[in-house]
Parts: C-alpha cells; sequence; structure tokens
C-alpha cells in the first residue's frame, strides 16, 4: 500500500520528503519494540511517554515515514515526516486503511457502561451463534474469533489491534462482532475509524473515577457519550439516571428499555428460578420488543444485561424463540459464576469491586435465600481508595462473615489495601476475619460452610492471576477452588458443624 493510500480520510501536512507519498508502507507501528524496516512509525502522546521522543529509535529499526503532532528534529532527510492534529485519530484511520475496512464486511454492536459490558458482550454472542452465526468478540477476558481465543492487553485494545482482530475475524468468517467499549477506549480514539451498526448503553456509576483514569464525572460522562456518535442504533438503559447525559450531541437512532414507562421496552414482569444447580431469573417485556426469556444468571442486573441484548439481537432478526434457547443454560466467566464442585454449599467467582456491583450481587443471591453468606474480598492495588471501605461497609452489612484478603496489589502495601476495606467493615456490626493470603482464605471459607450456604470469591472473576509488585503469578480460582476441595475431603474428620461456631462466636 502507497503511503498516500494509507492516509486517506485525514488532513495532514507533508513537513518533509513529500514525494515519499508514492513510496510502497509494508505495515503500522505506534510501539518502536515492534518496528520493522519499510513501515509507517506514528507517534503518539501518553499518559507515561511521548513517542515523538522515541522517533529517530524507529527510524533506526526501519521507519520509513513518521506521523507526528509536532516536528521532530535531526531526523534524515529521506524520511517523510506526516504532521496530523490528533496521532491517536491518525493511527485508528491508517490501520483501518491497512487492513481493508474489514469493519464493513461484519455487523459491529458496541457495548459500554460501567457494569455488565462483559455478561453483555457474551450474551448476545451466544444468542447470535445459536442463530447460525460466526461472531467475534473483544473485552475485558479477551478475544475470542469464534471459539479461538486470543490474548489482549486492554478491554478496548489500542486501534491497530482492534483493526487486525476485525481482519482475522472477517478472514475466519465472522459475520458479527461484538466488544466491550471502555471510556477509555473512546476518549484515547482507539475506536475510531469505523461505525457500529449498535451502540449499547447499560448504566452509569462512579467506579472509574480516580487519578489513574477519569478525572471526574462530567469527562467519564462525555468519554461515554461518544459511542452515540459512532453508531447507527443507539439501545440504552431507560432507568438510568444519566442516559440523557449519555446522549448529548449523539447522532444515531435512540431506542430504550427499562422498567420504566417510559422505555420503548419494558419489564412487566420478574421472577426468580431455582433448580438443583441453578439459579436464573425469568422476565417478561411489552412494547418494541415483546419477548418471555429466561436467563441462567440471578439477579435483576441480569435482567437489563439479557434485555439489552434481547433488543440488539431481535433488531437483527432472531426469533424470540432462538433468544430463549440460548440464554437458558447461558454461563459467563467470572461473573456470578458457579464452580462445579459436588459440594452442598455453593462457591461462587464475581468480578464485583465496589459497593454498587457487590450490593447488586448479594441482593440478587439473596433472593434465593442462602443459609449463610461468607464473603471472600480483596481489593486490588493503584485504584481509588474510597471504594474499598465502600465495599468493606456492604459486606459487613449483608455477609455472615467476610473474610478479607489479596487481589493482585499491584504497586501498593497490601495492609493499607485491607485497611481500607476495614474501615467500611467497622463502619457494622458484621463478622470478619483478615487473611493475607487468598488461598489460605478461599480454604478458611470453604472449610466454614455447610448445606446451603453461599462462599462468595469477589473481585477477582475472570482474572487468573495474581498481580504483585509488577509480576504476575498465575491464579485461576476455578482450580484452587477444586483443589481446596479435595484437600478438605481428605481432611475432613466427624466434628460438629465448625461454620454455627464461626459464625457465632467471631
Amino acid at each position: 500500500m502507497k503511503l498516500k493510500e494509507l492516509l486517506c480520510g485525514l488532513d495532514y501536512e507533508v513537513l518533509q520528503r513529500e514525494t515519499a507519498l508514492e513510496q510502497e508502507i509494508s505495515d503500522v507501528f505506534y510501539d518502536t519494540r515492534n518496528m520493522k524496516p519499510g513501515g509507517v512509525f506514528v507517534c503518539i502522546r501518553g499518559a507515561k511517554l511521548d513517542s515523538h521522543t522515541l522517533a529517530l529509535q524507529a527510524v533506526e529499526r526501519g521507519a520509513v515515514a513518521l506521523v507526528v503532532e509536532t516536528p521532530v528534529e535531526n531526523i534524515p532527510a529521506g524520511i517523510a515526516m506526516i504532521k496530523v492534529e490528533n496521532s491517536r485519530i491518525a493511527l485508528a484511520v491508517t490501520s483501518a486503511n491497512y487492513f481493508g475496512h474489514p469493519a464493513e464486511k461484519m455487523k459491529l454492536i458496541g457495548v459500554t457502561g460501567t457494569k455488565g459490558k462483559t455478561t453483555t458482550t457474551y450474551l448476545l454472542k451466544s444468542i447470535l451463534e445459536s442463530d447460525s452465526h460466526k461472531v467475534g468478540l473483544i473485552g475485558s477476558i479477551g478475544a475470542l474469533i469464534g471459539d479461538e481465543s486470543v490474548h489482549t492487553i486492554n478491554t478496548t485494545p489500542e486501534s491497530y489491534e482492534i483493526q487486525k482482530l476485525f481482519h482475522q475475524m472477517a478472514q475466519a468468517g465472522c459475520d458479527y462482532v461484538v466488544m466491550e467499549v471502555s471510556s477509555q477506549g473512546l476518549m484515547l480514539h482507539r475506536t475510531a475509524g469505523f461505525v457500529f451498526d449498535v451502540g449499547i448503553f447499560l448504566n452509569i456509576s462512579r467506579d472509574h473515577i480516580s487519578p489513574w483514569e477519569h478525572q471526574s464525572l462530567e469527562e467519564y460522562l462525555h468519554c461515554k457519550s461518544l459511542l452515540f456518535r459512532q453508531c447507527r442504533l443507539g439501545i440504552l438503559n431507560r432507568d438510568d439516571e444519566k442516559m440523557d447525559a449519555i446522549l448529548e450531541g449523539h447522532t444515531c437512532e435512540v431506542e430504550t428499555f427499562g422498567y420504566s414507562k417510559e422505555a420503548d421496552t419494558r419489564v412487566v414482569g420478574y421472577e426468580t428460578v431455582k433448580a438443583p444447580g441453578y439459579m436464573g431469573v425469568h422476565f417478561t417485556t411489552t412494547g418494541k420488543h415483546a419477548a418471555s426469556v429466561t436467563v441462567g444468571s440471578p439477579g435483576k442486573f441480569t435482567v437489563y444485561d439479557a434485555l439489552a441484548a434481547v433488543c440488539a439481537c431481535d433488531h437483527f432478526g432472531v426469533s424470540i424463540a432462538g433468544i430463549n434457547r440460548a440464554l437458558h443454560d447461558v454461563k459467563i466467566r467470572g461473573r456470578v459464576e458457579t464452580v462445579d464442585i459436588p459440594a452442598h454449599y455453593s462457591v461462587i467467582l464475581d468480578f464485583a469491586h465496589d459497593g454498587i456491583g457487590i450490593s447488586s450481587m448479594i441482593d440478587a443471591l439473596q433472593q434465593y435465600q442462602p443459609n449463610h453468606i461468607i464473603a471472600v474480598f480483596g481489593s486490588d492495588g493503584n485504584r481509588t481508595r474510597i471504594r474499598r471501605a465502600d465495599a468493606g461497609e456492604i459486606l459487613g452489612n449483608n455477609a455472615d462473615l467476610t473474610i478479607v484478603t489479596s487481589n493482585s496489589p499491584r504497586f501498593e502495601p497490601l495492609e493499607q489495601i485491607n485497611a481500607d476495606i476495614k474501615v467500611g467493615l467497622d463502619r457494622t456490626k458484621g463478622k470478619y476475619e483478615i487473611i493475607p493470603d487468598r488461598r489460605t482464605a478461599i480454604k478458611r471459607a470453604m472449610s466454614l460452610a455447610v448445606k446451603d450456604d453461599l462462599v462468595l470469591l469477589i473481585g477477582k472473576g475472570h482474572w487468573d492471576y495474581e498481580e504483585i509488585n509488577g509480576v504476575k503469578y498465575p491464579f485461576d480460582e476455578r482450580v484452587v477452588v477444586k483443589e481446596i476441595y479435595e484437600e478438605l475431603q481428605r481432611e475432613k474428620s466427624p466434628q460438629s458443624s465448625p461454620c454455627q461456631t464461626a459464625l457465632q462466636t467471631n
């Protein structure tokens, strides 16, 4: 591909070597570690690094052209220098051009919101696959091309990686792509260069307001709103009080869902469904998308996620009967996920990591009338501290016993993280223990559990590692739980119930 073809759709100025526009380009790069001869290097200003400072290094590694926001000095005269207003947008547009606009070959559904993005994308994938479509998925658990798993770093990867995944998905025969669209991804223009057929908004809370993410709620809302300037149809939760703010500046058609009488598709019936090894919900709707659906996941929040998926898939012609078949037995990794062990109690993993998410999950599970709730919770490091106390308070008020432990402290002292959680627990009369080692904490919880108890492992969800001081240590809770169950079976002796004693005297 010639350089001028790669730059198609951009406003740019050639600062150096205009004749290079006719030059053939091998690929697009934004990381000098991956740079190969004959490619274009796009200089990006990041939070920690401005890669304009690495432009000469990129040239030394074979770059024949640079895309910059400001001129870079001491670049050899034979290297083209292209100035753009925003190099992140330039990376997205050049990547789309390089891969031949693969997004145009598939239907794209983008899902945004503080909670429920992963669940909703997997519900969408399950429904569409049940209707004989091949579906690509991009999200926080990684990427899937049909059943093939592809590792990704961010919930919404860099724009080049998105276009590369789109290309691979189109080549593999995918006709739909569902993806989580994070506020960071929108803010950093990772999804520029294509249009979503459907954009979905689930909800907003203050979870990502911190020095590491968004400086204010207003900034967070603005970033979320960008999806609805980049899709043809917006499907939004009418019950969320920030919906109108999300629609500010929208350019798409709009329809809504929820319990509100103002919603285009309205929930008119809801009940829990319980059977051995099964916790789910059944709901009925009226309005634009009338349905009667059973979903194999508990909670009112499940209704919102599933209803968003129903509305989108109904637009694509999937029958309600087909939707129901797909949702009845659906399981989402790390989202109210039951671990398959032959115990008289249940162990459930969930990614909830703040007060709102934990409260919603426990409220959902309490509808199934568990005997006791024993919660194992750790807060991840390098995140806003205030949500730790909030989580502790919610657990203290709702769990029969909370065990505070580790969950990827990153570069923060674990003692400080757990002290923050303890602040919230101490506002309550709830019983708690602090066990720093997560495996030991899980074993303690499982050793206390008796018939019809729920052991909740909260905070890690789909993550299968512990990150400590920049090192990731393997830690898959599904594996750990099964190992511990076998250990406890071997250690089992005819004693009186330890759970009753712990919960009464702790």
